[in-house]
């Protein structure tokens, strides 16, 4: 079987000496330094134009307009560079044009914001880094990558060779047998340690689905992290409940420290840094999104249904399999997967689905999984004529735009847009992260 070429990173945990954690703190602060530098220059031209608009000067006559592209603003950073930063020479040029590059895609960002170029949330002009957050740092070019017949080290500019935390046999492997090449690597200091992550070009020789031609059902929610249409589940980890206690013993340690005091100018004592410290670690590893229901956010939120789909659309992608999402507004809670007849209410304290027209009695969300499967059968069945119906009869003639198939039975027509506000937040919080897989 012929491979594919992916890109995939592997990341792993530092162990450095004291010199290589200082140079190290040296190289993220040298690409936060470019950063600003250039977000300044920008910013100082962008203040300069508008000024002398104000003032009734026409285009033509106005301050010509720096370049924001990143080979841009590296060739004014090096012709600038001893100027500004007499001190560049003690950390590898990656390290300034890493940030540089991150300054010019953040500003085409915007820009393609500001325009209409990109779809999606308003992108706001980018602000300037502090040295509070932490630092990161990304080599291209240069001596980088693993060491030789050795698995516990990685070698990175101007830095020298690295002890890792943990074993690098699998990366080790691939370039040995010369299915991987690492394309770049990128040091961030995360969760309390320094971790480097390859970005590797690796050939990829995935096996051929056991079960071709299997639809499976995934209905997403919180008691449950995922119910297949097989009857299946799979538990939920609840990785927020598990750290809110942690939590709560770090704040009360924090709070008997000395912290700073800004009306008598107090600084901070070590130990109540050192708690911060592993507060904010703490604030990482829980960090996600909440959901409008007030009553159901946090637990919503620990589930993490956006990486669950994130990893199973990549690793499907990997292994042949097509992965189908149901629409936002598909009732697949409501619908029997007996008698397709569909519920006109199904209260989210209703754990059991039982069918008034056919008697069918199961969990909610296993018949959930089981309409989710029965839709992507349809769709792979008939795929040329959703697509002519989704591209006809979608917005603007989308053909991206999802085509619902509807359910047969006792439907009570379209519910109002306040009711289908109340469905999204209550009965069907889960409809619109469900998924289907199909081999």
């Amino acid at each position: 079987m012929s491979g594919r070429a992916v890109v995939q990173a592997y990341q792993y945990a530092l162990d450095p000496t004291p010199e290589q954690e200082r140079t190290l703190r040296s190289h993220c602060g040298a690409q936060r330094y470019a950063f600003n530098w250039g977000l300044r220059l920008v910013r100082a031209n962008l203040d300069q134009r508008a000024a002398e608009r104000s003032y009734g000067i026409t285009d033509a006559g106005l301050t010509p307009s720096s370049n924001w592209s990143a080979y841009g603003l590296r060739k004014t950073w090096n012709q600038r560079k001893d100027e500004v930063a007499p001190w560049w020479s003690e950390n590898s040029k990656e390290a300034y044009s890493s940030g540089l590059a991150n300054l010019a895609s953040a500003l085409r960002n915007w820009n393609d914001s500001r325009t209409g170029k990109r779809a999606g949330r308003v992108v706001r002009f980018p602000r300037f880094k502090s040295k509070r957050v932490a630092g990161s740092c990304r080599f291209s070019t240069g001596a980088f990558g693993l060491v030789e017949d050795d698995r516990r080290h990685v070698r990175l500019p101007r830095i020298g060779t690295v002890r890792t935390h943990e074993s690098t046999r699998k990366l080790f492997r691939h370039l040995q047998r010369g299915t991987a090449r690492v394309r770049s690597a990128t040091v961030a200091h995360r969760l309390g340690r320094w971790q480097v992550s390859f970005s590797v070009e690796i050939t990829r020789v995935d096996p051929a689905p056991t079960r071709p031609g299997e639809v499976v059902g995934i209905d997403l929610g919180v008691r449950y992290l995922a119910v297949l249409s097989t009857g299946e589940t799979v538990p939920n980890p609840r990785p927020l409940e598990t750290a809110l206690p942690r939590l709560r013993r770090f704040r009360r340690r924090m709070s008997r420290r000395s912290g700073p005091d800004r009306r008598t100018g107090q600084l901070p004592s070590r130990r109540w840094l050192r708690a911060r410290a592993r507060i904010s670690a703490l604030h990482l590893m829980i960090r996600s999104g909440m959901l409008g229901n007030r009553g159901l956010a946090r637990r919503v939120a620990d589930v993490g249904m956006a990486e669950f789909r994130r990893q199973i659309e990549y690793k499907a992608a990997w292994s042949g399999v097509r992965v189908q999402r149901a629409d936002r507004w598909f009732p697949s809670s409501r619908t029997c997967s007996g008698c397709g007849v569909v519920r006109t209410k199904l209260r989210l304290s209703e754990r059991t689905f039982d069918c008034e027209h056919c008697g069918v009695v199961m969990d909610r969300d296993h018949n959930a999984a089981r309409n989710l499967a029965a839709l992507a059968g349809a769709q792979a069945a008939d795929t040329s004529s959703l697509s002519r119906r989704a591209t006809e009869n979608g917005p603007a003639g989308n053909p991206r735009q999802t085509c619902i198939a509807r359910a047969t039975g006792n439907a009570t027509g379209s519910p109002t847009r306040a009711t289908r506000r109340r469905e999204a937040m209550a009965q069907d919080t889960f409809s619109d992260v469900s998924r289907t897989v199909s081999e």
